[in-house]
């Protein structure tokens, strides 16, 4: 059972879904001077845009993740950096055009990309000081 689903609207009542542009890493590229350009592929996607919660402070404590913070719930699954597949983190770009980057995956559950049944909430923090 799709609980995210179950109570959305309910939430939308209160704090709006937003659409927001999602950038996923998938690779990068090296130059000849060695320098790493990663590539991105952007999507459309709705997120519920939150304050962090107690216990999400909690779970990252000892990060050491520094500036603005937000929670973020969308629908699939989406990911932060992952060294060993030498995949890029992946970067939020919201209504406003500032730009945040997935810092920590906090909760997921199901499976899918964007419409599925599945959805996640991340931690994402400021990139470009908006």
């Amino acid at each position: 059972m799709n609980l995210h689903a179950v109570v959305a609207n309910v939430v939308a009542a209160v704090n709006p879904t937003q659409t927001v542009a999602l950038q996923t890493g998938s690779t990068s590229t090296i130059a000849a001077d060695f320098t790493v350009t990663p590539v991105y592929t952007t999507t459309s996607v709705q997120a519920q845009i939150q304050a962090l919660s107690g216990k999400d402070l909690r779970q990252i404590d000892g990060l050491n993740l520094q500036g603005t913070l937000r929670a973020i719930y969308f629908y699939g699954n989406v990911t932060g950096l992952i060294r060993a597949s030498q995949s890029n983190g992946s970067l939020v770009t919201f209504p406003d055009g500032s730009v945040w980057m997935v810092a920590q995956v906090l909760e997921t559950w199901g499976e899918g990309l964007t419409g599925g049944n599945g959805w996640c909430k991340c931690v994402v923090i400021a990139q470009n000081g908006k």
